[in-house]
């Protein structure tokens, strides 16, 4: 049977196609004995059958919403994919709870020459090497054009075409299950594409008068439109074996229901991870400062699993570039990095200068650190720079070693981004292809006119229509082995390893971790850490000369980025350095 909810549409016709498009035959669609919209057929399709829908008699043949491969396309018909049909062979694989864990965040497109999802399995070796315990990735679903970051997708249910479709995803999720990594799928549910979002004309899934920062708002108003969003989170984790579905930009869904959409995804989450027998977590980004998203549902919260921590980011790289522009100008004060080292939040009811009115509230003292992501970079605070760079192509080779350390010893589950490990030297820029004139123009325009109001030279802007911001941002894997980035891979090699063998560095209690600030007399924006993790001890030099820290009589260095010297009770880091002592284990 045929099924589709169509709300807005007088009449439903069915048009099966050959792959080249030639029409095989129309049926036309009833209103279903379930009501509400929905119409449905008795027509059964053939495995990998072209198919579309005709509205109100209209010519223009329109995708399934429900899409789940669209081999030609947003634009192009939809293709029947039945999911159970693969051979998987993790029948064994019990999952990975993310406490404990490190993730690592890619792009399928640019992570390897190729931008497959087969190309990207062929590289999983590198990340069990390096110690990663989940791999998550950027939104994978169908959007209009042929590249582009994954955040313009129109057909939720559907794998994008050119990374290999649902076919090739399935492969993917079952050979990281067999290498022992956990796959985190980012979604996004909080607005549709500008091309190919063909759903307003089926039923009522935007909000009329309500726009997010990248388009109209997902009418959450609307059980139709809730339960289309729950069963594709459902999707991801129960037909396609994905362990975790990272939740884009919650703070722009606008729900004034109750129970909130997160509520409701939370608790149909936990009963599948119930059915199936393995953890399933759900991790949001937020900018709200808001408990709420991971509190446990009986202390009144969602019972989300885990959120990403943007104040750990802006402390950390304020203190490791000396940038203090926009939002980051907060994360100047001596205290941002202790803060949410020791609180998870910095702005906890805080005044925020970048806002202009307070944010926040504070993170109850039992809520365990893993419950958030800390990172130094990740595909937004890159990406959304004017040209895309990463830390690499400022920092000294010293300060991207204590960006290693600083990341991997945080409280919280850290996260990298793809090419961090060894210091990629190339970009991750901005990029789109939208097909039509019009939207490419705008895009591109829109990009650069944003940066340039800030006073960036427009030429520097990269075109994000220009396939050569797309080929710029791939990784260079020929740079793995030359000397510089070599040894900063063995180094989060080495930082991964000694994260789990040393129980101090996953406690999460925050309480256990207290951080010192030394600051540089010549240079108030310079300064020195000490991090007591428990027994452990993370010392860093920020500073433009040699401190000197007092280290009990038994510590010993368990790592060190550059020479340090020990005299005594006493251990000297050179500038932009840093040292992890202890007792042994």
């Amino acid at each position: 049977m045929i099924a589709v909810w169509a709300p807005r549409a007088g009449s439903v016709r069915l048009r099966r196609l050959t792959p080249a498009g030639a029409t095989v035959s129309e049926h036309d669609l009833a209103p279903d004995a379930r009501g509400g919209g929905w119409w449905s057929s008795e027509v059964e399709l053939a495995e990998g059958e072209r198919y579309g829908f005709l509205l109100d008699g209209r010519a223009d043949l329109r995708p399934d919403p429900r899409s789940r491969r669209q081999p030609r396309g947003v634009h192009g018909p939809s293709a029947l994919f039945d999911a159970s049909r693969f051979g998987w062979t993790d029948e064994h694989w019990e999952g990975r709870q993310l406490a404990g864990g490190v993730v690592y965040e890619l792009h399928v497109g640019t992570f390897t020459p190729e931008g497959t999802l087969d190309a990207l399995s062929g590289r999983l070796d590198h990340l069990v090497d390096l110690g990663v315990t989940h791999i998550e990735l950027l939104p994978v679903n169908a959007f209009s054009g042929t590249w582009n970051w994954g955040y313009d997708g129109v057909l939720w249910y559907a794998v994008h075409e050119g990374y290999g479709g649902p076919a090739a995803y399935q492969r993917f999720v079952d050979a990281a299950h067999a290498r022992g990594l956990a796959v985190v799928q980012d979604v996004v549910y909080n607005h549709l594409g500008p091309s190919g979002n063909y759903l307003p004309e089926f039923g009522p899934y935007l909000r009329d008068g309500q726009n997010t920062t990248w388009g109209a708002s997902v009418n959450l108003d609307e059980p139709a439109v809730r339960e289309f969003i729950i069963e594709n989170a459902l999707m991801w984790l129960r037909d396609l074996h994905v362990d975790a579905l990272r939740l884009d930009a919650v703070h722009a869904l606008h729900d004034e229901r109750s129970p909130h959409l997160l509520q409701e995804l939370a608790e149909r989450v936990d009963a599948l991870a119930e059915e199936l027998g393995r953890p399933l977590s759900l991790i949001a980004e937020s900018d709200l400062n808001d408990p709420t998203l991971i509190l446990p549902r009986e202390a009144g919260g969602y019972g989300l699993t885990a959120q990403w921590s943007d104040d750990w980011h802006h402390a950390v790289h304020v203190a490791l570039t000396g940038e203090t522009e926009g939002y980051y100008a907060d994360f100047a004060a001596p205290d941002a990095l202790p803060k949410v080292s020791q609180g998870g939040f910095f702005h906890d009811g805080t005044f925020s200068s970048f806002r202009g009115r307070p944010h926040g509230s504070p993170l109850p003292e039992d809520v365990p650190a893993w419950r958030l992501v800390t990172f130094t970079q990740d595909h937004d605070q890159i990406g959304n720079r004017a040209e895309g760079d990463r830390l690499s192509a400022s920092l000294s080779p010293g300060r991207l070693a204590v960006a290693a350390v600083l990341t991997l010893t945080a409280p919280g589950t850290p996260m990298l981004f793809m090419g961090e490990e060894w210091g990629a030297s190339t970009p991750w820029q901005f990029f789109t292809s939208h097909e039509e004139p019009e939207l490419a123009k705008a895009t591109a325009e829109g990009r650069i006119a944003e940066f340039a109001r800030m006073g960036w030279d427009p030429d520097r802007v990269p075109d994000p229509q220009d396939p050569e911001t797309f080929r710029r941002s791939h990784l260079d894997w020929d740079e793995v082995g030359e000397p510089h980035h070599e040894s900063l891979l063995a180094l989060y090699r080495h930082l991964i390893a000694l994260r789990r063998e040393r129980p101090e560095l996953t406690d999460p209690d925050m309480a256990h971790t207290v951080v010192t600030v030394i600051e540089a007399e010549a240079a108030p924006q310079s300064r020195a850490y000490r991090i007591d993790r428990g027994a452990l001890s993370v010392l860093v030099n920020l500073t433009g000369a040699e401190v000197e820290f007092p280290v009990d009589a038994d510590a010993r260095i368990l790592l060190e980025t550059s020479e340090v010297s020990v005299t005594g009770r006493a251990i000297g880091l050179p500038p932009e350095s840093a040292v992890i002592v202890g007792p042994a284990a």
